[in-house]
């Protein structure tokens, strides 16, 4: 998932100096607190890198983690030399964190909506979400918010791209995964280098997602492996499902017009009804696997729903796309770029028809 981008002494001494300093003209001081937090947590993670090579060189270097970073080289060069992703030193240095996840993306809605407070920066656009690198951090602010009369909801993220501007590291965050996610991290994550829009979340997300799925299965083609089983996909695309019915009956509540103590009983009992469904699916169709059981047994409220289809909305349009240009990755890009120049309205109506006659 992409964040703004502060300060680059390591890798190119000026050009991020223009939009963080055009970002800090704009801002008061709570602003400018926050952009310093960002400029250190990156400065931080640049302080960080190694290069993947010279530790594969080191004949010290745990059996483990060998396999995980020798593994990622493989995929980073098949991102490149097969996907036409961006061919540079990202993914190609490592750094260690020390911690479960990279930033924590703050969500914020008003009680009685499903619109996100959303936040504008220099090279991201405007997002539904204000990352930072430390979670008491995005705690504090979202305890802030939450006195405001807002619903919030913090969720780490194991990795994000910085659109180029720095040599974005493989992290240890990304290692707990398998395999499979692995590579699909880097490949969803170089795809926001080769292409992104700002201001449109969705958009972003589903081409990413795309390239991601269609790159793992090409991925684990090349390398001789069967189809990767599609149960755990089905069962979070189930779950998805689940979650935008709810926010859909959410939608409808608070167009309503009912009293704010009404609309709050029912938007208790939305939630409920969410978690009823969802045990019941589980128990049924999947075996009592708890997948998702964390996620829903916590706290909910509108934030916590926001996350859910900006990744998926599209994916059908892009999978379309590419199969219009016989799978050429980089007529894809174009297509993808051409796509982009539409005004909001004819880029949602162009998605619409590819999806339909996809």
């Amino acid at each position: 998932m992409p964040t703004l981008l502060l300060v680059d002494l390591l890798d190119r001494i000026r050009r991020p100096w223009v939009p963080l300093l055009g970002a800090l003209a704009l801002s008061g001081c709570s602003s400018l607190e926050y952009y310093g937090h960002l400029a250190r947590g990156q400065f931080s993670l640049l302080q960080a890198r190694e290069p993947v090579q010279r530790l594969l060189d080191e004949p010290r270097l745990a059996p483990g983690l060998r396999q995980r970073l020798a593994l990622s080289q493989q995929a980073r060069s098949f991102a490149s030399d097969h996907l036409g992703l961006p061919d540079n030193d990202s993914y190609r240095v490592y750094a260690d964190l020390d911690r479960p996840y990279v930033v924590w993306n703050l969500f914020a809605t008003p009680e009685f909506s499903l619109q996100p407070i959303t936040h504008c920066f220099p090279i991201a656009g405007c997002v539904a979400y204000r990352g930072y690198y430390q979670q008491g951090r995005a705690r504090g602010a979202a305890a802030l918010l939450r006195e405001e009369g807002l619903d919030t909801w913090v969720g780490g993220v194991e990795a994000y791209s910085t659109l180029g501007w720095f040599d974005d590291p493989l992290l240890s965050t990304m290692l707990r995964w398998d395999d499979d996610r692995l590579a699909a991290l880097i490949f969803h994550e170089l795809a926001h280098q080769r292409f992104y829009l700002p201001g449109d979340t969705a958009f972003n997300e589903s081409y990413a997602s795309f390239v991601e799925r269609e790159g793992l299965r090409q991925w684990r083609l090349s390398r001789g492996l069967p189809p990767a089983d599609d149960a755990d996909t089905h069962r979070r695309e189930a779950f998805t499902r689940l979650v935008l019915d709810t926010r859909k009956r959410l939608e409808r509540l608070y167009a309503s017009g009912l009293s704010p103590e009404r609309m709050r009983e029912a938007k208790a009992a939305e939630f409920e009804r969410l978690r009823r469904d969802y045990r019941a699916l589980r128990d049924r169709e999947w075996g009592g696997r708890k997948r998702f059981d964390t996620w829903v047994d916590g706290p909910m409220n509108n934030a916590k729903l926001l996350p859910f289809g900006l990744y998926d909305q599209w994916v059908p349009a892009f999978a379309a796309l590419h199969r219009a240009v016989s799978g050429d990755w980089r007529a894809f890009y174009r297509r993808v770029e051409e796509l982009s120049t539409l005004p909001a309205k004819e880029r949602i109506r162009a998605l619409e028809s590819l999806m339909a006659n996809g």
